[in-house]
């Protein structure tokens, strides 16, 4: 009895390894459509396991399952590399056309904007469109100009040439660290300089 459960399992096994060499046949020789650059593949499923430098992405149509290896993941995912498998990861927001990681957008479909690696319909409040892009900056708001500095000209307040004065403004709200849009906050204008005091003082 034992040599006969033996002998049944040996049979599996030989199938098994049968139906393997056989997925990898054809995908080696390119028999099967979908098993381009598979290491193993599935008539039913495509491909198994990918070479070392492609991506595994896998979509479904129903209740199926099927895979395919690539070499970059297409719009709406990401790339995640695996010690056994680099695998194709879809973005978590639909409205996402590539990710750096799955909550995190880099550019968004057409119709929306990007700000702060989320996709939105319009921009935030205290944000704008930036020109020629579908981003969202922050908007600086500037207060008052301050006093003009004194004229000075290579470090002198004093002589028989022109110098320059400058005056700033504060910005409120957002800093530009946070790549903030904001207009003109440093101003200069050619002044004249004060003449030397009689005697040289």
């Amino acid at each position: 009895m034992q040599w006969i459960i033996f002998m049944l399992l040996l049979f599996i096994s030989s199938m098994e390894m049968l139906t393997q060499n056989r997925w990898k046949k054809q995908a080696g020789t390119g028999l099967l459509e979908n098993c381009t650059g598979c290491l193993l593949c599935s008539e039913d499923n495509g491909c198994i396991t990918c070479h070392h430098r492609l991506f595994l992405l896998i979509w479904r149509d129903g209740i199926r399952q099927f895979g395919m290896c690539v070499h970059t993941c297409p719009p709406g995912y990401f790339g995640v590399r695996g010690l056994e498998v680099n695998r194709c990861t879809k973005c978590r927001s639909p409205s996402c056309e590539s990710c750096f990681s799955r909550d995190f957008c880099m550019k968004c479909k057409e119709k929306f904007y990007l700000h702060k690696g989320q996709c939105f319909r319009q921009c935030p409040p205290s944000t704008m469109v930036q020109p020629g892009t579908r981003e969202c900056q922050e908007i600086c708001e500037p207060g008052p100009w301050g006093q003009w500095s004194t004229c000075t000209h290579e470090g002198r307040t004093r002589g028989c040439k022109w110098g320059l004065e400058t005056r700033v403004r504060e910005s409120t709200g957002t800093t530009s660290e946070e790549g903030a849009a904001c207009p003109t906050l440093l101003e200069t204008r050619k002044c004249r300089m004060r003449k030397h005091c009689p005697g040289g003082e």
